[in-house]
């Protein structure tokens, strides 16, 4: 898994342009959630700096960590100056530091599960925060749906990344909450949802999809190809649902 998101820096600039940025609704779901100040705030697999710059703007200083130099690169064209970056794994981040915040956009299923709560726990302050959000961006309308489905089937049987714990859909706590919930040393473990409906040119939404990590892993011709049938079939303007759903849990004193 580490080594399928060191795919991304092959598409920094695709990322960074057609891949959503985090909404205020969602910085304030997690300060909310904190109920005490945030002064510093770790990301871990920053990417092109999205979520860094939505807690950046509230006054937070941001260390973000991305292993990709490419994505950092990217990413230093448009965070502000408190932002610090480092080239890490996550893995490899030195455990000396504490944060009030510890959090994780749309990446942390791209870290090791040995030992990957340790690491969070010793990187947190007593009562710090940690946060994992993120969703698929999907088409809304059912019949346009299908039609991209099937395109994309002669290509990818899914293009959505599984929860890495084999969580049922159906289950009313996902992964990571599935894992928190289950870990003496975080309490409070919460399950949000920030709604969120988009409209993008159809260009776009294709543009977004050869940024998702199944188009990355298929060759390059038969990549473009899936792409284009998937275009084909799309109206000039696509509706979708790109609920993101926030994963919250305190470190216990």
């Amino acid at each position: 898994m580490v080594e399928r998101a060191l795919r991304f820096g092959s598409v920094a600039g695709a990322y960074e342009r057609f891949r959503p940025g985090y909404p205020e609704e969602l910085v304030d779901l997690v300060l909310g959630y904190a109920g005490r100040p945030i002064r510093t705030a770790l990301e871990i697999g920053a990417g092109t700096g999205k979520a860094a710059r939505a807690f950046a703007a509230r006054g937070i200083v941001v260390t973000a960590t991305e292993p990709d130099e490419a994505m950092l690169e990217e990413l230093r064209r448009h965070v502000l100056p408190t932002v610090t970056t480092v080239r890490s794994a996550f893995e490899d981040l030195p455990l000396a530091a504490e944060h009030d915040l510890v959090y994780a956009a749309a990446a942390l299923h791209w870290t090791r599960p040995e030992g990957r709560w340790d690491r969070v726990a010793r990187l947190l302050r007593p009562g710090g925060v940690f946060a994992s959000f993120g969703g698929p961006v999907r088409i809304a309308d059912p019949a346009v749906r299908a039609s991209a489905d099937q395109a994309r089937s002669r290509f990818l049987e899914t293009d959505e990344v599984l929860p890495p714990d084999g969580t049922p859909a159906d289950d009313g706590l996902q992964w990571p909450g599935s894992e928190l919930a289950g870990d003496s040393r975080f309490t409070d473990v919460r399950q949000e949802i920030v709604a969120r409906r988009l409209t993008m040119a159809a260009e776009d939404f294709v543009g977004h999809l050869a940024t998702v990590s199944a188009y990355l892993e298929l060759s390059g011709e038969v990549r473009t190809e899936a792409l284009a049938q998937i275009l084909a079939v799309l109206p000039d303007r696509v509706e979708v649902d790109a609920d993101i759903t926030a994963h919250l849990a305190r470190s216990v004193p």
